[in-house]
């Protein structure tokens, strides 16, 4: 892998519009086999949906903690991450003693009831909020729809023609979470993060962000180089599980928030992933695989129940 000193820009208008997506294809091999992040813009998705899941997110926040904590975090992974509960213990990343200096909402797939048999499968918990749940859900959907276009174009870019495996996302995993980062205080030990240096575990995040910055990922070299904002645009990175389905050829970058600005920051991460059933190895067509297959949702219990007071102390 190559050090790179910015973060590529792909115009998702082909692939959103229809039209001849090869150039964009080939520009997303590129920036994903050698950065793994990029702006897209030209995207399709709905600026009012935008504004709107960033006010309910504010709105959230905002409410007395005894409110907040009244739907907190449950073993199905949906409601209020309060500051202090979360820790990436497993990122081999740095030495990581201190949680997480964040708070969040957590929504998922909304399902009926819980299915003992399908891990992390239930409905979600609402905030007696007016206006909350629909902005989550018409924004949920609406990533949910990109995401898809984005999984068949990334199999496109690894040069996978089997596509199989999208019929794994027909049920997907989704996580929408309205995060809200304090700012750190200026004499903060170097331990201290808002999120501590990690790859995402899944397949593909898609992140706004509000206009005060704090993301960086890091540079093979070591280095690490801030990812601010752009207006109307959203920040894509390939997570540890399509680096694997890729065999390697999409890599899944490291990245931390540090919010040193003195401003309170606000960003709403969507992460797209597949069944929990579905078992993720090296596709038809990337090579000799490099990777030992696995169950995502036996992984996503070893993450989850690592990282999160939550989960902890749990036999569910």
């Amino acid at each position: 892998m190559s050090d790179f000193a910015d973060i590529p820009v792909l115009d998702l208008t082909p692939l959103i519009e229809g039209g001849d997506i090869s150039a964009l294809t080939s520009d997303f091999a590129r920036a994903y086999g050698e950065t793994g992040f990029a702006y897209v813009i030209n995207h399709g998705i709905d600026r009012g949906a935008s504004e709107a899941v960033f006010a309910a997110s504010r709105d959230f926040h905002a409410l007395p903690e005894e409110a907040k904590q009244a739907i907190a975090l449950n073993l199905a992974h949906r409601g209020y991450i309060a500051i202090n509960t979360s820790t990436d213990v497993t990122t081999d990343l740095a030495e990581v003693t201190r949680p997480n200096q964040s708070a969040s909402f957590m929504m998922m797939r909304e399902d009926d009831r819980a299915d003992p048999d399908v891990y992390l499968s239930g409905p979600n918990q609402w905030p007696e909020l007016a206006g909350f749940r629909p902005a989550c859900e018409a924004y949920a959907d609406a990533m949910t729809g990109l995401g898809r276009r984005l999984m068949a174009l990334a199999l496109d870019a690894a040069g996978i023609a089997d596509h199989a495996i999208l019929k794994a996302f027909d049920t997907p995993t989704i996580w929408l979470r309205l995060l809200h980062y304090p700012p750190q205080p200026p004499q903060s030990p170097d331990d201290l993060y808002g999120s501590a240096p990690h790859r995402d575990f899944g397949c593909l995040t898609l992140l706004a962000q509000d206009d005060v910055g704090g993301l960086q990922v890091q540079t093979p070299s070591g280095d690490w180089l801030d990812v601010p904002p752009v207006k109307g645009a959203l920040i894509v990175n390939v997570g540890d599980m399509l680096h694997r389905m890729s065999n390697g050829r999409l890599i899944s970058t490291p990245h931390r928030v540090i919010n040193a600005t003195g401003r309170e920051r606000y960003s709403v991460p969507f992460f797209f992933d597949p069944h929990v059933a579905t078992e993720i190895a090296p596709l038809a067509g990337t090579g000799a695989p490099k990777f030992e297959p696995l169950i995502f949702g036996d992984f996503l219990r070893s993450e989850l129940e690592a990282g999160y007071d939550a989960h902890q102390d749990s036999d569910a």
